[in-house]
């Protein structure tokens, strides 16, 4: 960091990735700043500097070791920043930077462990709810096998579990009455799991398989709206709230009693958009609005991917004249951006629920679906790329008309 640079941050005062403190802050208060940072997108911390952006400089000695000191003792995990100072109007500034952390960071005082996160320009505990996303972006922490509180074996559709391993896995099953084997069996793949000397439906196991999922994760649906013009309003050519299992439920004669929430996705999206029809060599052709190989890759990708620790919101369905939008609950998982993203970077935050649709074959093993299908689909399809949009909370996948 230059010194114009250093001044740069000063005057425009502290924010999300800025922090001012005095040199005589607290040990454990420093390491609340550090670990807000970390657990965050990273940042620096200017010693020597008013709230108010004035200069006070520093005066502890030894002050470089004393910040290591605080990152070594009251920093978990521990981290080493980066650490320069600058003499700006004969006082003494030091820029202690860190970036993103691979892990969850806490503070450790009084043998106990603190939590901290980066809200605008100040640093605050984290509540369990964001504690628990935070773990999950992070990779620490797998959401989809969290047991279901008060779910049990029932509560998984049976015929749908029989389509699965003996129909798209073609193995032995247990007979319909041996629940004991069909819970080994289940345990086993992780669409059960042990929690308190009991076995209970992971919320993979639910999403996927569950008679009645949104009993227990109301979140894991999909709200879709076709609307006639340009932006929301109440007047919707159809609205519907798209709730079950993800994956389909057939007889035993193969026929198909429940197509599953991707395929219900998908048929919303044809009987809201129409075809456009253009004369070739005299015949008729209709070319669909928008592919269904790029529908059915979207859609799939926000069942999959979505962050189902994100309580009371519905992964978003919205058909415009002009786009269709597909807004996802939840920031991309892991380091996953967008340029690595189009790149065919592969990472998931929901791992049995990919695998299952893998098997499924909606899902390839590639990771290339997004520039491949999506991309690629609409640039041969219209030539317009879509756009991919990651906000706070939220991943929406745009596709132009």
């Amino acid at each position: 960091m230059t010194k114009s640079e250093l001044l740069e941050l000063i005057s425009k005062g502290e924010n999300s990735g800025v922090e001012f403190k005095r040199d005589d802050i607290r040990p454990v208060d420093l390491a609340k700043e550090i670990v807000a940072f970390i657990n965050f997108e990273g940042g620096v911390i200017l010693l020597g500097v008013e709230d108010d952006g004035s200069l006070q400089g520093t005066i502890k000695q030894n002050l470089e070791e004393w910040v290591i000191n605080v990152c070594r003792d009251k920093v978990k995990p521990e981290v080493i920043p980066y650490y320069e100072t600058h003499e700006i109007e004969g006082k003494k500034i030091a820029a202690v930077s860190f970036p993103k952390g691979l892990y969850v960071h806490h503070v450790w005082h009084n043998n106990h462990r603190y939590y901290f996160i980066r809200v605008g320009s100040s640093s605050r505990e984290a509540s369990p709810e964001e504690l628990q996303r935070l773990f999950q972006q992070r990779g620490q922490i797998r959401f989809d096998l969290k047991p279901v509180p008060g779910a049990k074996f029932e509560d998984l559709d049976l015929l749908r579990l029989k389509n699965y391993f003996r129909d798209i896995r073609e193995q032995d099953i247990p007979s319909n009455d041996d629940v004991e084997q069909w819970i080994t069996l289940l345990v086993n793949t992780e669409i059960m799991v042990e929690d308190n000397g009991k076995y209970t439906p992971s919320v993979g196991g639910i999403v996927l398989f569950g008679r009645n999922p949104n009993q227990y994760l109301p979140q894991a649906g999909i709200s879709a709206v076709a609307y006639r013009g340009t932006e929301k309003d109440y007047g919707a050519i159809e609205r519907t709230n798209i709730r079950g299992a993800i994956v389909a439920k057939l007889n035993e004669k193969g026929e198909i009693l429940d197509n599953g929430i991707i395929e219900r996705a998908i048929e919303f999206v044809r009987r809201n958009t129409q075809s456009n029809s253009y004369l070739d060599k005299g015949r008729r052709i209709d070319k669909p609005v928008y592919p269904d190989e790029v529908i059915r890759e979207t859609i799939v990708n926000a069942i999959a991917h979505r962050d189902y620790t994100i309580s009371g919101t519905d992964i978003e369905l919205s058909i415009y004249h002009d786009r269709l939008e597909v807004n996802s609950p939840g920031k991309l998982p892991n380091t996953v951006t967008i340029e690595r993203m189009k790149a065919g970077c592969r990472a998931t935050r929901n791992e049995l629920i990919k695998e299952v649709l893998r098997d499924y074959n909606y899902i390839e093993a590639t990771g290339l679906g997004v520039p491949r299908k999506i991309i690629a689909g609409m640039l041969k399809h219209n030539n317009k790329e879509p756009d991919l949009i990651e906000e706070e909370y939220s991943f929406t996948v745009r596709l132009w008309k």
